[in-house]
C-alpha cells in the first residue's frame, strides 16, 4: 500500500507558457518530477484526475474530486488544484465528510508555475507532503508557509496570498 495518494487537478503549478504574449496551457504535471527531485522516499500513488485551470473546474469536477478522495485506500492525500478555487474545493471536501472517513487531505497549488524558476510550487508541495503526514484528519490548504483549515481560507488575489477568512 502507498503512504500517500497525489491527485492532479491541473490548475498553474502545470501551467506551460510558451512566450509573453501567448496563451498558456495546463500540460502534464510536474510533480512527480519535483518528488523526485527532492528525494521523497515515501511509497506515492500519483493519480490525474484533470488537467485544468481552476476557474474552469465544475461542480461535477468537484464530485469527482471527492469520489477519489472518499473512495481512495489511502488516508493522506495531496492534491495539486489551481489557487482560484482552491478554497471552493476545499469546502466541497470538508462538506462531503472528509474528516468522518479518517482521510488527512492538504490542497497544494502555485502562484507561479513549477517550470519557472522562482515558483512557490516545490515548496507548497512540500508543506502539503508534511502537512498530511502530521494534521489530524481534515482538509486543509498549503500555501505561502501556511497550513490552513480548509473551510477558513480564501485567496486574496490583490496580495499575492492565502489568508484566514
Amino acid at each position: 500500500m502507498t503512504d500517500i495518494l497525489l491527485l492532479t487537478t491541473g490548475g498553474t503549478i502545470d501551467k506551460l507558457y510558451f512566450d509573453a504574449l501567448s496563451e498558456y496551457q495546463v500540460g502534464d504535471s510536474v510533480v512527480g518530477r519535483l518528488l523526485a527531485i527532492a528525494r521523497v522516499s515515501l511509497k506515492v500513488r500519483e493519480q490525474g484526475l484533470m488537467r485544468k485551470d481552476s476557474l474552469e473546474i465544475t461542480e461535477e469536477d468537484r464530485a469527482a474530486i471527492v469520489k477519489a478522495v472518499l473512495s481512495a485506500p489511502e488516508s493522506r492525500i495531496v492534491i495539486t488544484h489551481g489557487t482560484d478555487t482552491m478554497s471552493d474545493t476545499a469546502r466541497a471536501l470538508v462538506d462531503a465528510g472528509v474528516v468522518a472517513a479518517g482521510k488527512t487531505v492538504a490542497l497544494v497549488g502555485a502562484l507561479s508555475p513549477a517550470r519557472f524558476a522562482e515558483s512557490d510550487a516545490s515548496f507548497n508541495l512540500g508543506m502539503g507532503f508534511a502537512a498530511v503526514q502530521v494534521a489530524a484528519p481534515g482538509v486543509w490548504v498549503a500555501m505561502n508557509g501556511t497550513v490552513f483549515p480548509g473551510d477558513h481560507v480564501r485567496k486574496d488575489r490583490a496580495a499575492g496570498t492565502f489568508v484566514t477568512c
